[in-house]
């Protein structure tokens, strides 16, 4: 016998569905929240954990190269740096004393010459017939003169004739010796030792007398007087007590021009030997003079030369490289290296030279001081030296450091 089981009837489902309450909307909400949860979690754990955890670990940090120099403890001596110019000792301008046509030059354009040498030759034939001339009233003024004081001796003239005759001898001669001097002056010789210039007026021409209403007659030639020159520059009034008492004392004042450049193998020193007696309103400045012997012709007048004019000395003084100096807010310091560490020393400048700068400051002879790389350098940090610079002594040109390839930097870690 078949036996059939009916179906379960769909309202007893749904009663069990709804009795167990687990639907699949609501599964699928119950996920997202728990997934939401989780994520909240973890975001609350991060954010924990980066602003509660200790400090990172020391980055490493690289040692700023650098160049020092040593310091030193020496005399410095207390200058000025300007430019100076070459003058002529002096400048004559030759001219004729006599008017003719000009037949000869007797040099060459730019020659040294010496006083009395013979420059030019103006025709002289007007004058040696002007001169003969008077030569022969000379001779007869003076035979007649002879011959009335003879007479006067006999009694046979009166001396009123006797006087007269004199007079006229002594005005011949007078008149003969003009006409000498010109006959002399037709030859133009050198007033001074110097170095000639170009000639202005060449032979062939008619020239005019200097002595003439033509005053302002060009030159034939103009020499310059060159051993010795003289050197003049301009020093700040400031200077003035420093530049009078070098002056006063027995070594006097001295200046050395550097001409390296221009190829000498040493500086040249001249002694000054001519102060302003005043100083110009205009630059606030005072002229100084030295003289230069000039022997091998170095200088020549119009020429502009680097000057040094030592005007004191500072005994004893802490030098060291001018580059060494930096200004900071709380004044000038310079940066010390010890054990390859930077410290920071503050410094007074007593003088600045150019190259090198007395200083007084809490360092002492053969400490190491920094010339090169300060901007990368922190105080208290470690710098890696790369080389020693030498000082430079003030005068001439600065020696130029050496060639060297510069060394792998290391790092530190602080």
């Amino acid at each position: 016998m078949n036996v059939q089981v009916p179906p379960p009837s769909s309202s007893k489902v749904q009663t069990s569905t709804a009795q167990t309450g687990t639907s699949p909307a609501r599964q699928l909400l119950s996920r997202k929240y728990l997934i939401g949860a989780a994520g909240l979690a973890v975001a609350l754990g991060g954010f924990w954990y980066f602003t509660n955890s200790s400090a990172p670990p020391p980055r490493r940090v690289m040692a700023a190269p650098v160049r020092v120099a040593m310091v030193e403890q020496r005399n410095m001596e207390v200058i000025e740096r300007t430019i100076g110019t070459v003058i002529a000792n002096s400048t004559v301008s030759v001219n004729a004393r006599v008017q003719g046509q000009l037949t000869r030059a007797f040099f060459r354009e730019g020659q040294m010459v010496k006083t009395g040498d013979l420059l030019f030759q103006i025709d002289p034939r007007p004058y040696q017939a002007t001169y003969d001339n008077a030569a022969a009233a000379v001779a007869s003024a003076k035979a007649k003169f002879d011959r009335y004081t003879r007479l006067k001796g006999q009694n046979a003239i009166s001396p009123q004739d006797v006087d007269d005759a004199q007079a006229l001898y002594l005005e011949a001669r007078a008149t003969a010796e003009s006409a000498r001097l010109n006959l002399e002056f037709t030859q133009i010789r050198s007033p001074v030792n110097g170095k000639t210039g170009p000639i202005l007026i060449q032979p062939g021409n008619m020239v005019a007398s200097s002595s003439s209403a033509n005053a302002s007659a060009t030159p034939l030639v103009t020499i310059n007087e060159i051993q010795p020159v003289k050197i003049s520059l301009a020093l700040p009034q400031s200077e003035l007590p420093r530049i009078q008492q070098m002056v006063n004392t027995p070594q006097g004042l001295t200046i050395t021009m550097n001409l390296r450049a221009a190829g000498a193998e040493k500086d040249l020193t001249a002694k000054v030997d001519f102060v302003s007696n005043a100083v110009t309103n205009t630059t606030g400045t005072i002229e100084l003079r030295a003289t230069y012997p000039n022997a091998d012709l170095a200088l020549v007048p119009g020429q502009l030369v680097n000057v040094v004019a030592s005007l004191a000395e500072i005994k004893n003084a802490t030098v060291i490289p001018r580059e060494a100096v930096n200004t900071g807010p709380d004044g000038t310091f310079v940066y010390r290296v010890t054990d390859n560490t930077a410290q920071q020393v503050p410094v007074r400048v007593l003088f600045d030279d150019g190259d090198n700068a007395a200083i007084d400051a809490n360092l002492n002879a053969g400490d190491r001081v920094i010339v090169d790389g300060q901007i990368r350098v922190v105080p208290g940090a470690k710098v890696q030296v790369n080389g020693t610079r030498a000082q430079n002594n003030g005068q001439g040109v600065r020696p130029p450091a050496p060639a060297a390839s510069p060394a792998p930097m290391k790092a530190d870690v602080f």
